[in-house]
């Protein structure tokens, strides 16, 4: 089990151009397209479907409101991550769950960018290839659920449990030092699964 300490926001529509300079154009977007299990009022498991693998996240701990500056907060969060994959390629299939209701289908554009904290506390990005042992990956990704639009920016910190937080704090207050994008507020950050519900309830309003 992978365990990370994560900070995420969600906003409609389209990736503002202020954010796209803030995060920088170094980095190669990824195309994607997830599966994800759409659970009313469950906000603290999100299962997805990638790539015929399965992926299940758990939220283990809410860890509070964190803030960088005037114009960003956010809610930081523990979750822990299984991937199952099957080798036989008989099971985690799409085609499985696209024809049903609780699986809604998110496509997406990714960037991402990771940073190494070396013994020193100095931060060295790294290939978003290149695996980390203890530091900070951040994405910006845009988003089509359901015909609709969105964004989200996100953190995720890994390395010994008892630094996870220290390595958030370390890199979102080196990347947010100079940040004068879209504020981010505390009512937009959660992860995917409250997000699922955001959208689908929405959608049924609508």
């Amino acid at each position: 089990m992978l365990t990370t300490n994560e900070l995420r926001w969600f906003l409609p529509g389209t990736i503002p151009p202020e954010i796209e300079g803030w995060f920088g154009q170094s980095c190669s977007p990824q195309k994607r397209e997830d599966w994800y299990l759409y659970a009313p009022g469950c906000d603290y498991l999100g299962i997805k479907l990638r790539q015929e693998r399965l992926e299940v996240k758990w939220r283990k701990a809410e860890l509070g409101v964190l803030r960088f500056g005037e114009l960003v907060e956010g809610k930081a969060e523990k979750w822990g991550k299984w991937m199952c994959s099957d080798s036989r390629g008989e099971s985690f299939q799409p085609a499985t769950v696209s024809t049903n209701s609780i699986w809604v289908n998110i496509q997406k554009v990714r960037r991402l960018q990771s940073y190494q904290i070396l013994p020193d506390s100095s931060i060295q990005p790294v290939n978003a290839n290149d695996s980390i042992d203890n530091g900070c990956s951040v994405e910006i990704t845009q988003l089509l659920i359901q015909q609709q639009s969105w964004w989200t920016l996100a953190f995720e910190a890994v390395g010994e449990d008892t630094h996870l937080l220290e390595n958030l704090r370390l890199i979102a207050s080196y990347l947010f030092k100079d940040y004068r994008g879209t504020k981010l507020i505390a009512a937009n950050s959660y992860g995917y699964p409250h997000w699922l519900e955001v959208v689908v309830q929405e959608e049924s309003r609508g």
